[in-house]
């Protein structure tokens, strides 16, 4: 709690964590032997457990933020081969994605993709919009809008805009921050998938690594309306996805301050 509510900068809270991880080991360690003894025990293990994961999160996170990227990345690869069941909502792989793209290591960003961008598992801004920035950038440096509109668009250019309308259909409220037709706040405490909470937040992170990736936003910027055509009625009916939740309107409003205006998804 000191490093989370009283550090003043991230040297700090890193050295809180630090101090925080030894204790937690220690309560872990001790808490392992006693664990079959009784369900209190196994209670207790657990929740040691989970503990050191969200302690041992932070600091990787903390090392993202100071700059020491190779680090954080070994922190967050170790933290993904955990399997308590506390893994299914950190979303570490997220993290990992983030470090990768800060590093420019697209390679193993794929890999990342490859192994969770599933058809079974949950998704996200994060996986949705990376995966069209690595589809983007291998066509985004030489795309035309005027050229592709005259010849038609080529295979990897084709596969690139429908991955950005995949996103888009995802998440709706992502592209007028990465194009800069919204101003970004700060991101919220906590995010509703799909909702401009989550939008905000992958763009508030993510905005660097679009720019870093030569006509990306340009790409972008020219397809990504084009998803609606796919969706006349999106809060009925989906395409790739459930049709859009109607109710994250409301929990934005509750997450997000009220300086900001709220982007809502039209019904048709």
């Amino acid at each position: 709690l000191l490093a989370e509510e009283e550090a003043v900068d991230i040297v700090e809270a890193e050295t809180k964590f630090k101090e925080a991880y030894q204790i937690a080991e220690k309560s872990y360690r001790r808490s392992q032997q006693l664990q079959h003894q009784n369900q209190l025990m196994e209670s207790q293990h657990r929740r040691d457990t989970n503990v050191m994961i969200y302690i041992r999160r932070r600091l990787a996170m903390c090392a993202r933020k100071l700059g020491r990227l190779k680090e954080a990345v070994k922190m967050f690869k170790d933290l993904a081969k955990e399997v308590p069941p506390i893994m299914n909502v950190l979303n570490i792989h997220e993290n990992l994605l983030e470090c990768l793209l800060e590093m420019g290591n697209y390679a193993d960003v794929q890999a990342v993709l490859a192994k969770y961008d599933d058809i079974s598992l949950p998704k996200s801004a994060a996986i949705c919009y990376t995966a069209a920035l690595l589809k983007a950038r291998s066509v985004a440096d030489k795309f035309s809008a005027d050229v592709a509109g005259k010849r038609g668009l080529t295979v990897s250019e084709m596969a690139a805009v429908e991955a950005i309308h995949r996103a888009v259909e995802f998440n709706p409220h992502v592209p007028k921050y990465l194009l800069e037709m919204k101003p970004l706040i700060l991101p919220p405490e906590h995010i509703l998938k799909r909702g401009d909470s989550e939008a905000i937040s992958y763009a508030f992170y993510h905005l660097t690594h679009w720019k870093r990736v030569d006509g990306a936003l340009n790409l972008l910027h020219c397809t990504w309306e084009g998803t609606f055509r796919l969706l006349p009625y999106p809060l009925e009916k989906g395409h790739l996805f459930y049709p859009y939740p109607s109710c994250t309107e409301c929990a934005d409003r509750e997450l997000l301050p009220a300086f900001h205006e709220v982007s809502v998804y039209p019904k048709k």
